[in-house]
């Protein structure tokens, strides 16, 4: 069993969802990550996503796609993603995630990229533009080096093509809960509570599944959770903090750990 696995083994033990947080890595500087990461985990995030930044982010909105920009200006590189988690997994044992499109691991490499991220302690990685039809290497690989597959389902995708994902998916599912990109929304849709019905349905406990995209507001992750999800992610909500407060890391830090803790109680309040 994954420590990604193990987590959620633990978590729904307790009664409780697992509360996914986001962040990109270098934003607002390499120096921050460290800490910021600290402050999601002290606020009870039980995984944490790193963002690799990459140059066209198709599937992030506004608020991520302007992380990025501003981490690849100030020089952050693939590998210090991995440095980063190193340094995180040295104080703490909560699961990292790599978020990561295809082309930064190409260019280094896949099996060395798979090694240096299995020895930084990273537990699991989502490559959004990596089709299941592709990615039968890249699984072999990630099995070899005991990291998850973490893949991405969608609102649009076929029911037999679900069934190919979650047969290639280990860690947990990443639902995308709309159409469109990552972003701060003010509600949750209908149609996306019917939406993690039916893949909890599909999915029959085989697999954790994760829900992603615009949730902002612990009501977001509660809503979700009484849907039939297993876990909520939540990335451009805790990225808009670190855009609002960047000029006072102090303030930041606890921004983050107190939104933390309002999101993570909403995965354990009774449904």
């Amino acid at each position: 069993m994954t420590r990604i696995s193990e987590s959620f083994a633990e978590l729904k033990e307790r009664s409780e969802g697992a509360l996914i947080a986001y962040l990109t890595v270098g934003y607002p500087n390499l120096k921050q990550t460290p800490r910021l990461v600290g402050a999601l985990i002290n606020g009870g995030a039980d995984i944490i996503e790193l963002g690799i930044p990459f140059s066209d982010p198709i599937a992030d909105g506004p608020t991520i796609q302007k992380a990025t920009a501003l981490s690849l200006e100030g020089g952050a590189r693939p590998l210090d993603a991995l440095e980063i988690a190193r340094r995180v997994r040295e104080r703490y044992d909560t699961p990292l995630v790599l978020m990561s499109y295809f082309n930064p691991i190409y260019r280094v490499g896949l099996h060395k990229f798979l090694s240096l991220a299995k020895n930084s302690g990273i537990s699991g990685i989502i490559i959004p533009d990596l089709p299941v039809e592709e990615s039968s290497d890249y699984k072999k690989e990630c099995v070899s080096a005991d990291i998850d597959t973490i893949l991405l389902a969608s609102p649009s995708t076929h029911p037999d093509r679900l069934k190919q994902i979650i047969a290639q998916s280990s860690g947990y599912l990443y639902l995308i809960s709309l159409y469109g990109v990552t972003g701060i929304r003010s509600s949750v849709a209908e149609s996306a509570l019917t939406l993690i019905k039916k893949y909890s349905d599909m999915i029959a406990g085989s697999l954790p599944l994760a829900v992603g995209f615009g949730i902002s507001t612990p009501d977001h992750v509660r809503e979700m959770l009484h849907a039939g999800a297993d876990g909520a992610i939540v990335g451009s909500a805790f990225v808009e903090i670190i855009r609002k407060n960047q000029r006072q890391p102090t303030q930041t830090a606890k921004k983050l750990e107190n939104m933390a803790k309002a999101m993570k109680k909403a995965t354990i309040e009774p449904k």
